[in-house]
């Protein structure tokens, strides 16, 4: 499974691809298989995020899980405090306070 990850370019915020946009939640990511380049440039060029590339995944029953590290962490956020990782189902996940 291939993911297509980026940066919104408003907020910053980690976003994965849709199918039909960007979200803020890698449950909401499909699979890109060998379309996530061309969909990367296209998005890109259309400035609806930043530094987008295709990673790789799992499908898990909770949705997809990136392979790497890094990646997971762009994800669900840091691995020492579960706390502050970011919850879906939250419905004040989406508002930050600076």
């Amino acid at each position: 499974m291939k993911l297509l990850t980026g940066n919104d370019l408003a907020s910053g915020d980690v976003t994965w691809w849709t199918g039909t946009g960007w979200s803020r939640h890698v449950e909401d990511a499909v699979d890109v298989g060998d379309q996530g380049e061309a969909i990367a440039h296209a998005e890109e060029g259309a400035r609806r995020v930043n530094g987008p590339y295709v990673i790789d995944a799992t499908a898990t029953p909770e949705g997809p899980r990136p392979a790497h590290i890094k990646d997971r962490i762009r994800a669900l956020g840091p691995t020492v405090r579960p706390d502050l990782t970011l919850k879906p189902a939250d419905p004040n996940a989406g508002s930050w306070v600076i």
